[in-house]
């Protein structure tokens, strides 16, 4: 087990800090926040030249062939800049058409992914916020050479950028993990039976709620083979979270690097705090939980890389690594104080993003759930 990087890992990890040092600076990002779409369009070209919307996606579809190690080098470097916009969701997108999709859907839908041309969102969470299989209520019943999609899907992120939808829906009977299809929603064209409302959360990302009355869509729709999608949803889903897991490990990351650099420079009752050591033992704290949560992250990152059963190691790193991120959260706060709560300072902005990371691709009490099912309790 090697949790190392490779060269061209390094440079990878190298050139996406010194991209989003320049290109992104946290002044630039406070500006995007009321944006639509929320980021600027040269900005979004400059990293389809770098190629990073390719990087999960094979040679033989336009891609770079990463593997899913490569993905989270970037994704790490994405959460220590706090970077919004659906850089993220194009690379999940991506990932899930090529695990769900028949070689002609993939051959016909990734190419433009990979150039930037094309934004994929993955839609799986309802209003009864579960990750799991009978959560998937939003039904595809049959109708004239394709399938009528009802339902509501919630927190799906950056609608208004993307121009593809993929959907968890039911398209046959049962419960569970039977009937279970993944359908490919195109945004642009299907027309005023699909409602999507922009949700008041976080100010530093965009999440919509979005309503299928009765969306038509064709056979050809559906990715792969109707009523088996489950396997290949949990596996995106699983894939998904751990990346939040490193997202959130960059910004705990760079949280203690503001904390640590506050309390050299603070200075109170004639002397630079970070000598007391409650402020010592706070940065201790968070650094500690930052690696922490950086080692079962990396654990999991290599199983999914390996291709190796993993739902227990997933649901760890998911569940341990929300926690940990509050904790470090908490902790630069009170090393800041007040000016950690200035909305011109940077540290707000990480703690929108947390507040999001903690809940998106299942809770903390969730993946708990989960992993004691694996215990056998």
């Amino acid at each position: 087990m090697d949790f190392g990087l490779s060269p061209e890992q390094d440079i990878l990890k190298t050139t996406a800090r010194d991209f989003f040092a320049e290109q992104a600076p946290t002044t630039l990002l406070r500006e995007m926040r009321n944006q639509r779409p929320p980021y600027p369009a040269d900005l979004w070209k400059k990293m389809a030249d770098l190629g990073w919307m390719a990087i999960a996606i094979p040679e033989k579809y336009g891609g770079v062939g990463g593997s899913i190690h490569d993905l989270m080098v970037l994704v790490e470097e994405m959460g220590r800049a706090a970077f919004p916009g659906p850089l993220f969701t194009s690379l999940i997108g991506g990932i899930a058409i090529d695990i769900l999709g028949s070689e002609k859907q993939k051959a016909e839908l990734l190419p433009p992914i990979a150039a930037g041309k094309a934004v994929a969102s993955l839609a799986i969470l309802e209003p009864s916020l579960s990750m799991g299989a009978d959560g998937i209520a939003l039904t595809a019943s049959h109708s004239a050479g394709g399938y009528s999609l009802s339902g509501t899907k919630l927190f799906v992120s950056d609608v208004e950028a993307a121009d593809y939808l993929v959907v968890a829906a039911r398209t046959g009977e049962g419960s569970g993990e039977d009937g279970i299809s993944a359908i490919l929603v195109n945004v642009k064209s299907a027309g005023s039976r699909l409602s999507v409302t922009r949700l008041d959360t976080v100010p530093v990302e965009d999440y919509y709620e979005v309503v299928f009355d009765g969306v038509v869509v064709g056979e050809s729709a559906v990715l792969g083979q109707a009523g088996q999608a489950w396997n290949g949803l949990n596996r995106v889903a699983q894939i998904a979270a751990v990346a939040k897991c490193v997202d959130m490990v960059g910004a705990g990351q760079r949280m203690v690097e503001t904390a640590v650099a506050h309390a050299k420079e603070r200075v109170q009752f004639g002397r630079p705090i970070g000598s007391f050591q409650a402020i010592q033992h706070h940065c201790a704290n968070a650094a500690t939980a930052v690696d922490s949560a950086r080692l079962i992250a990396n654990k999991a990152v290599w199983m999914l890389n390996e291709g190796m059963e993993c739902t227990k190691i997933v649901s760890m790193a998911k569940s341990f690594g929300a926690d940990s991120h509050r904790r470090v959260t908490q902790l630069t706060h009170q090393v800041t104080g007040g000016v950690g709560l200035i909305i011109e300072h940077d540290l707000p902005m990480f703690t929108y993003r947390a507040l999001a990371s903690e809940l998106l691709f299942g809770t903390p009490a969730e993946h708990r759930e989960l992993v004691a099912q694996e215990l056998g309790l």
